[in-house]
């Protein structure tokens, strides 16, 4: 991510690796589906923005082969250390304040990452500059705003205080700058930046395991400030967790809307 004393979820709390394990679950087949269609293979060049997890660095790294590189940066790398060695590099980087890791890539790709970053212009415009020319860009991002219950279909109480606790989340977010409706805006900004060929879709599970699991991965690292700033007693958390793992329950996501251009 970047360097902000104000970003919510810290990759250094002990939650953030069932989060990073959720996310690849629900998301990594969408993400590998996109870079393929680009055509990745050996020799490639990639960089991996605020790679969080190692799911899709390992992965790339695979594609690319011992001739290309991976590059995968974060302000904190501590859950990449088993994806480093060659031909990955790791590095602490902040996409929105210090100057791109490189330059000629063939692939950028940041997945969850430029909703939370302060100066989301200059980080697209970091990763753009980056690019070899007809290098791809891929940008992946939630959208909250779009869909902002965790229980789309709130029949029950169990649903409702989900969902209260779900808008309280929404809250924190967006008080520490995040951009929750940044998602929809992809395909212009990549249009507007000079991309050519830009394409978006998005991917909105509606029920699975992995949705419970990263809830409740999330809710136990934001307890303390759900309870702090009055939004959930403990009680309320402790009953909601135990309604997620229940197993009863649909527990969505905000769509991932993922979206990608060739530089000219």
């Amino acid at each position: 991510m970047t360097r902000n004393d104000g970003y919510l979820l810290d990759n250094r709390q002990t939650e953030a690796g069932e989060r990073f394990e959720a996310f690849a679950t629900l998301f990594d087949p969408t993400t590998f589906r996109h870079i393929e269609g680009f055509g990745i293979g050996s020799g490639w060049r990639c960089w991996e923005v605020g790679a969080g997890g190692p799911s899709v660095v390992s992965w790339m790294a695979k594609k690319v082969g011992p001739t290309g590189q991976v590059v995968a940066t974060d302000i904190d790398t501590s859950q990449l250390t088993s994806a480093a060695r060659p031909p990955v590099e790791v590095r602490v980087h902040d996409v929105s304040a210090d100057e791109p890791p490189g330059e000629g890539f063939d692939l950028v790709h940041a997945r969850l990452v430029l909703v939370h970053v302060p100066d989301r212009e200059r980080a697209l415009r970091s990763m753009i500059e980056s690019l070899r020319p007809g290098g791809r860009l891929l940008i992946e991002d939630a959208d909250p705003a779009l869909q902002p219950l965790i229980c789309p279909d709130e029949h029950g109480p169990e649903q409702q205080l989900a969902n209260r606790l779900r808008h309280g989340f929404r809250k924190l977010l967006a008080d520490r700058g995040a951009d929750l409706s940044y998602g929809r805006r992809l395909p212009r900004l990549l249009r507007e930046a000079g991309l050519r060929q830009v394409k978006a879709d998005a991917y909105f599970p509606v029920t699975s395991p992995a949705c419970a699991a990263l809830e409740a991965a999330t809710i136990r690292q934001l307890r303390d400030q759900l309870v702090a700033q009055g939004i959930a007693t403990d009680q309320d958390v402790d009953r909601h967790l135990a309604n997620v793992a229940s197993g009863t329950m649909d527990l969505a996501t905000a769509p991932l809307i993922s979206a990608w251009g060739r530089k000219a």
